[in-house]
């Protein structure tokens, strides 16, 4: 079974691996490296380095238009697996390899089709999430689904967490049942109609947190956004990242006040304080939101 793999962040890797040991995989599609840091330097992405360890050759082509003369130099195709790449496939390319493109999506379709559907699980409170297994068509993650595996999602996990967990379920699909898929063992059946909702990418202003907002809301937000890019307040008029949080049952003051309460670094909200338990100042590293109070001299001031 001849493959290409298609993915860009470290939620992808996993599944890479599994590729590698049911397919001859010919080459890996990843995006360009990008710019980090306050050096700028260009960084490649975690699916370019771990294929370069696994020795697999490297394409990283700027746009959708390019993918397609890729795929087509290299021969005969089987499958196409592709693990939140970060750019949509176009009918020219999905048309090449003789089973499409499977994809590993990171919900529970039709439920949070796009670019950030744990986050969105997460901030909505949804109790549940997990992968689908599903072909790609043009649309946006509308393709017809050959497997789903759910989860329960647990009220201390952050995003990482859970994009952890479904990386690994993931390339246990592609590894367990992807060789049926290819051979026509398995067929997809179409989506559900009903229950469709939209994972929009996390916009900048999203990051900005309002302690005035209920307990549970915010522990959610918080939640969603970690470890990138970060729930973030302001303190002292600099960013102030939330990373893991949780709700008590203590009353709450003035809303964004921080007190140090048994050792918990405890902010008020709109209805209880929430314990903040993982914390990263400005310029500083992630440390427990108990480290940090003992280090502030002075007050502990307020968020805002």
């Amino acid at each position: 079974m001849r493959a290409v793999f298609l993915g860009t962040p470290e939620a992808a890797v996993p599944s890479l691996t599994a590729l590698t040991e049911v397919s001859d995989v010919v080459a890996v599609v990843t995006r360009p490296d990008r710019p980090r840091g306050r050096s700028k330097r260009p960084v490649p992405s975690p699916i370019k380095e771990h294929a370069e360890r696994l020795g697999l050759p490297v394409h990283q082509p700027g746009s959708s238009a390019e993918i397609a003369p890729i795929l087509a130099a290299l021969g005969d195709l089987d499958v196409a697996v592709i693990v939140a790449y970060g750019m949509l496939i176009r009918q020219d390319a999905l048309a090449i390899p003789k089973r499409g493109f499977v994809n590993v999506h990171f919900s529970i379709l039709p439920r949070w089709r796009g670019a950030a559907p744990v986050q969105r699980a997460i901030e909505a409170a949804d109790g549940r999430t997990g992968v689908t297994l599903m072909r790609l068509d043009p649309g946006l993650d509308t393709g017809p689904i050959y497997s789903i595996r759910s989860t329960e999602l647990l009220v201390h996990e952050t995003a990482g967490d859970v994009l952890s967990r479904l990386a690994t379920t993931g390339a246990g699909l592609v590894q367990h049942l992807l060789g049926d898929i290819v051979s026509g063992r398995i067929i997809a059946t179409p989506q559900p109609p009903d229950g469709v909702t939209h994972a929009a990418k996390i916009s900048t202003e999203e990051r900005r947190f309002d302690p005035a907002t209920p307990a549970e809301q915010l522990v959610s937000k918080i939640h969603a956004l970690s470890p990138s890019p970060g729930a973030t307040a302001r303190l002292d008029g600099q960013g102030f990242k939330v990373l893991r949080s949780r709700t008590t049952v203590e009353a709450s003051e003035e809303p964004g006040a921080l007190d140090l309460v048994d050792g918990r670094l405890l902010m008020s909200t709109a209805t209880t304080r929430i314990e903040l338990v993982e914390v990263q100042p400005a310029g500083k590293r992630p440390m427990s939101g108990r480290d940090w109070a003992l280090g502030r001299r002075g007050t502990l001031g307020a968020l805002t």
